[in-house]
């Protein structure tokens, strides 16, 4: 990523707003938007920030399993399945 192409003072975001957007969705860019100076704004597509925020989910997920496994807070498959089999059977029973 060039900063030169990205980094674009909030003037210059003002006067071609729809040509920035339009880059950005079409080439699925990211830029930043300064004001004063300094960094302020992030503009991003809609499915790139989607996807960030999904693998931000997994990463979540892993750090907790993690977590969870140096903490012995572990199963085996054997007991999760079985675990999750009753609770099947007994919501069904309800």
């Amino acid at each position: 990523m060039k900063f030169s192409e990205v980094v674009k003072p909030i003037s210059y975001f003002k006067a071609h707003a729809s040509e920035i957007v339009k880059d950005v969705v079409d080439n699925k860019r990211t830029m930043i938007i300064t004001q004063n100076g300094e960094a302020k704004v992030i503009l991003q597509d809609i499915r790139t920030y989607e996807q960030m925020q999904e693998s931000l989910a997994l990463l979540k997920i892993l750090a907790l399993s993690n977590k969870n496994f140096a903490e012995g807070k572990l199963k085996s498959a054997e007991k999760a399945f079985s675990d999750i089999r009753l609770k099947i059977k007994n919501n069904h029973s309800l």
